[in-house]
């Protein structure tokens, strides 16, 4: 299977046409149909459906156009950062993450890198601990930015000395805003929205001592935004982070921690016997320097 026909197929389905997708590639029609039949042989599946207008992706061709967009995606990706001299560094640096204030630290490593290497580039992508694993077991991104509770034992990771707190995310109107923290008999039978993940809400569960198949779960979320919307129309109360969502004072919501207290700790990760680009080595020094400026203001 070659680059190039992969390079045929996702043309095709993005402009839903063979004639587009020739004229686009600069083939003839007659040869990228071919090219696509040949490959459809190849794999032995039906990738898409030719209808009389437009062409449509089948179940299999959907799958396909995932794994080949994730192919292309590294080859530019490893192109592109092998090239460059040894002294001026060049090339893109892919970094997952959850939105958290704990980003910030990141941050200020990304800007010094480019101040001293302004050719490197950078590109964000917001996501759950699910999505970020995902993507770095592929080699779609270098690094990953994870909140806690999550699995780190297949990763090589740097703690970060930030954190975020756990609470609920409220209406301004709820019975308990006027309180400065939650107990576990303020959720007593409260509609909780919480994470799509397992691992936060069994988090939940525990530190209310009880299990998740006992919580009165009426929503889960994957990012915190849709949620807060869910609580401002009073669908329920959501177990979320602190400093996610703002909660200034013409607000409708407020965030109230939880007592006892629990935190959620950041951590940089990587894949174990992981290979970077000259690019992504000087990034992880940087940041290592940063975090250690971080730690000696803390002590």
């Amino acid at each position: 299977m070659e680059i190039r026909v992969l390079q045929y197929f996702l043309a095709i389905a993005r402009m839903e046409s063979i004639s587009r997708a020739a004229d686009y590639l600069h083939i003839t029609q007659p040869t990228l149909s071919r090219q696509i039949k040949e490959l459809e042989d190849e794999l032995g599946k039906t990738l898409f459906i030719r209808g009389s207008r437009k062409i449509t992706l089948t179940d299999e061709g959907m799958y396909f156009r995932k794994r080949a967009e994730e192919i292309i995606n590294l080859i530019e990706k490893t192109e592109t950062e092998m090239v460059g001299s040894n002294d001026v560094l060049s090339g893109e640096i892919y970094i997952g993450g959850g939105e958290t204030e704990g980003m910030r630290l990141v941050a200020k490593a990304i800007k010094r890198v480019q101040e001293e290497q302004p050719l490197i580039k950078f590109h964000l992508v917001s996501g759950n601990a699910q999505d970020i694993t995902d993507r770095l077991d592929k080699g779609i991104i270098d690094f990953g930015f994870l909140i806690e509770p999550t699995d780190l034992t297949p990763y090589d990771f740097i703690r970060l000395p930030t954190s975020n707190k756990w609470g609920i995310l409220m209406r301004q109107d709820s019975p308990l805003a006027h309180k400065d923290f939650i107990t576990a008999d303020d959720l007593q039978d409260l509609p909780l929205i919480c994470s799509s993940q397992d691992m936060i809400t069994n988090t939940l569960a525990k530190w209310l001592g009880t299990s998740s198949k006992k919580l009165n779960i009426v929503a889960k979320y994957n990012l915190i935004y849709n949620a807060s919307l869910l609580v401002e129309e009073g669908v329920g109360y959501a177990f979320t982070l602190d400093k996610l969502v703002s909660t200034h004072k013409n607000s409708p919501l407020c965030f109230k921690p939880l007592n006892p207290i629990l935190t959620a700790g950041h951590s940089i990760v990587w894949k174990k016997y992981q290979v970077f680009s000259k690019s992504a080595e000087f990034f992880l020094e940087v940041l290592q320097e940063e975090i250690e400026l971080a730690n000696h203001y803390l002590e």
